[in-house]
């Protein structure tokens, strides 16, 4: 194996917390996560939103004999009534060494479980860039809207009706 390869064994451990339970390096972990890709990969925005404080924090973090705890994966579930009238998921992000094997899907899909058992039979809506349209079709949403720039990238909103 390559330095700095993800090992082909080692899957993420899932955490939810809110923002209060973080603890500082838990919230570092993900800051600097969110910053290595919404900020240094995709180009300079503000990260911290003011949103945060009103979510749920899914922190993904390898096991295995490589990268023992490091995070590799993250997203937050903000609270209905914050962003949009339903829960929404956002912050989507994998470490890039880890991308391109299904750790997304896993991700998106603890996500949307996470929402089912905090507000069920609610509607999820998100921000998603328009580039990931099919990805977020294949968890059953929808684009609502025309597309619109967000930090110089293309987005759609898109909504996962209730069940």
């Amino acid at each position: 194996m390559s330095a700095g390869a993800a090992p082909e064994q080692s899957w993420p451990s899932w955490g939810w917390q809110r923002f209060a339970e973080l603890g500082v390096d838990n919230l570092y972990d993900a800051l600097a996560l969110r910053c290595r890709v919404f900020v240094l990969e995709q180009g300079p925005y503000q990260d911290p939103d003011g949103l945060d404080r009103g979510a749920w924090h899914l922190l993904g973090r390898s096991t295995g004999d490589a990268g023992e705890g490091g995070l590799i994966a993250y997203l937050r579930l903000v609270d209905p009534g914050l962003k949009y009238a339903e829960p929404s998921i956002g912050r989507v992000v994998t470490a890039a060494e880890w991308r391109g094997r299904g750790l997304g899907r896993r991700l998106v899909a603890e996500g949307v479980a996470g929402c089912a058992r905090l507000w069920p039979g609610r509607a999820i809506r998100i921000s998603a860039q328009a580039h990931l349209e099919r990805f977020y079709a294949g968890f059953g949403f929808a684009a609502v809207g025309a597309p619109y720039l967000e930090d110089g990238i293309p987005h759609l909103e898109m909504l996962r009706p209730a069940d």
